[in-house]
C-alpha cells in the first residue's frame, strides 16, 4: 500500500469506477426519464381519435348531456379508442377466413394501462369536470374543438413510473445493460490503471535506485530515459546532477592533494634548513634566520588564504559595505606599491573616470586590487608594462586589467580562478606564489555582486575584466 505504483494504481481505478458509477446512474436516470416523456406522448397520440369523436358528439346532441354521468358509455370509448388494437389489414390471415388461434380474442386488445381510465377526465368549455375522476398531479389539457370553438377538454394526468409489466421490464433489460457496461468501464478502467502505474513507475524505481547508489558515492550513475515529459526530464537532470558530484569529488580529491603539496613544499624547506642548521652544516647566521622567516611568511600567507577561502565558502567571510569610489581605493593601493612596480621594472599606465561610486567593503576591495597586482608583478616579464582603466556606463564600473608578455594559453583563461591551478607556460611559480590570490579576488567581486573575467590583452601579457555594481541611488 506504500508504493507508489500500488498508490497510483488504485487512484486511477478509484477516479474511474466513480466516473462510471456515475455515468451508470446519470444514463438510467435520463433513460427512465426519456421512456416515460415517449410514453406519455404516445399515449396523447393515441387519444387523437377519441377526441374527435367527443367532438362529433358535442355536436351530435348539442351538448355534454349525452355523456354526463353516463360511466358504461364512457369506458365504451375508451375501450374503443384506447385499448382496442386496430383491426388487421385486408390480406391478413383474420380477414382471409384463417381460424383465429387460442388467445386470438386476446390478441385483438391492447392490454390495458393500468389506471389510464383514471387518468382521463372530460371538461366542458369552462373547465368544470363532465365525467371521470381527476387523477393526481397537474392534468395535459386537450381541446376539443368543433367550428373552430373550444367546446371542452380531455385532461391527461402524465404518468410518474411505469406501469405495464411490457415497460417494467424493457426498462429493467435497460437498466442491467447499462449497469453491466459500467461493470466493464470500471474492469477495463482496472486494466488500464495497472498498466499506467507501471508506465509511470518504472523510470521513478530507476531513479530511486539511482538515487541510493549515489548516497554510497557511486557517482557513475547515469538512467536512460527517453522522452520529453517531464520524468525524462528529471532523469537527464538527476544524470547531470551525477557527473557534477563525481566532478566535484575529484576536485575535492585534487584539492586535498594540492593542499597537501602546498603545505609540504615549505615545511620540506624549513626542516632540511633547521637540520643543516643543527648539523653545523650551515652557520647559525642572520641571513639563513630570514631564510627561515621567509619560508614561514609564505607558510603563514598560504594557510591565511585558505582560511579566507574557507569563510567565504561558508558565506562567513565578513563584509563592511558603504559608498566609496573604486577608482580611488585602487588608486591607493597603487600608490603604495609605486616602489614595487619601479623595482620589478614595471611601467604603470593608470587612469580613472571620478565620481563613479559603489557598495563595498574598502578592505576587501584593496584585497582584490593587491591580488591581481600580486599577479601581474609576479608573472610580467622585465621590463614590462601595467594599463589599467576605471570607468563606468550600463550601471556598472568597469575596471579593465592589462599587463605585458607573457600570456596564457587560450585553454587555461576559463581556469585561472580556480583554486591552486597552474599555467604550464612562463606564469608558472616562479616567485614562490600559493595559487590562491586570483581565487580569493574572484570571491570578493562575486561577494559585491560584480564579475570577473579573463582575456588575451593587447599588451602581450594577461587581461582582466571586473564589474562592479554602481550604488542604488
Amino acid at each position: 500500500m506504500h508504493s507508489i505504483k500500488t498508490r497510483l494504481f488504485l487512484i486511477l481505478l478509484s477516479a474511474n469506477a466513480v466516473l462510471a458509477l456515475l455515468s451508470y446512474a446519470i444514463v438510467s436516470w435520463s433513460f427512465e426519464r426519456g421512456f416515460l416523456d415517449y410514453i406519455n406522448r404516445a399515449e396523447r397520440e393515441r387519444l387523437a381519435p377519441l377526441i374527435q369523436t367527443l367532438a362529433d358528439g358535442h355536436a351530435e346532441h348539442g351538448g355534454w348531456q349525452w355523456l354526463a354521468g353516463d360511466h358504461r358509455q364512457w369506458r365504451r370509448l375508451l375501450r374503443r379508442f384506447v385499448f382496442e388494437r386496430p383491426k388487421l389489414p385486408a390480406g391478413d390471415g383474420a380477414q382471409q377466413g384463417r381460424p383465429p388461434q387460442s388467445g386470438s380474442g386476446d390478441a385483438r386488445r391492447r392490454p390495458p394501462p393500468l389506471g389510464f381510465d383514471v387518468r382521463l377526465t372530460l371538461l366542458d368549455a369552462q373547465r368544470n369536470r363532465v365525467i371521470g375522476r381527476r387523477g393526481q398531479g397537474e392534468p395535459i389539457l386537450k381541446p376539443i374543438a368543433r367550428d373552430n370553438r373550444v367546446v371542452g377538454y380531455l385532461a391527461i394526468t402524465p404518468r410518474r413510473q411505469l406501469l405495464e409489466s411490457v415497460e417494467q421490464v424493457f426498462a429493467r433489460q435497460q437498466d442491467r445493460n447499462f449497469a453491466i457496461i459500467a461493470a466493464g468501464m470500471v474492469l477495463m478502467s482496472g486494466l488500464l490503471a495497472i498498466g499506467i502505474a507501471a508506465w509511470l513507475t518504472r523510470p521513478i524505481k530507476a531513479l530511486a535506485a539511482g538515487t541510493r547508489q549515489l548516497t554510497r558515492g557511486h557517482f557513475d550513475q547515469s538512467i536512460s530515459v527517453s522522452g520529453r515529459h517531464e520524468l525524462a526530464q528529471l532523469a537527464r537532470d538527476f544524470n547531470s546532477l551525477a557527473v557534477h558530484l563525481a566532478a566535484s569529488q575529484r576536485a575535492r580529491r585534487q584539492w586535498i592533494a594540492d593542499i597537501a603539496h602546498e603545505l609540504r613544499t615549505p615545511l620540506t624547506v624549513l626542516r632540511g634548513e633547521i637540520e643543516a642548521l643543527l648539523d653545523g652544516v650551515r652557520p647559525l647566521s642572520a641571513g639563513n634566520i630570514r631564510s627561515l622567516a621567509s619560508e614561514i611568511e609564505q607558510l603563514a600567507r598560504l594557510v591565511n588564504d585558505l582560511y579566507e577561502l574557507s569563510l567565504s565558502d561558508l558565506g562567513a567571510l565578513e563584509y563592511r559595505k558603504q559608498p566609496l569610489d573604486p577608482g580611488e581605493n585602487l588608486a591607493a593601493v597603487l600608490e603604495a606599491n609605486t616602489q614595487t612596480l619601479e623595482a620589478a621594472a614595471i611601467d604603470l599606465d593608470f587612469s580613472c573616470e571620478a565620481g563613479a561610486r559603489v557598495s563595498a567593503d574598502p578592505q576587501r576591495l584593496a584585497q582584490l586590487w593587491h591580488n591581481l597586482l600580486q599577479n601581474s608583478l609576479r608573472y610580467t616579464d622585465a621590463p614590462g608594462r601595467l594599463q589599467i582603466r576605471v570607468g563606468s556606463g550600463a550601471g556598472a564600473v568597469e575596471v579593465n586589467w592589462q599587463d605585458s608578455a607573457p600570456g596564457v594559453a587560450d585553454s587555461d583563461l576559463p581556469h585561472l580562478t580556480e583554486r591552486l591551478y597552474r599555467v604550464d607556460s612562463a606564469r608558472s611559480r616562479a616567485e614562490g606564489g600559493s595559487g590562491l590570490g586570483l581565487a580569493i579576488a574572484a570571491a570578493v567581486v562575486a561577494a559585491h555582486g560584480g564579475s570577473i573575467s579573463a582575456f588575451h590583452a593587447e599588451l602581450g601579457g594577461l587581461g582582466w575584466k571586473i564589474t562592479l555594481p554602481l550604488e542604488a541611488s
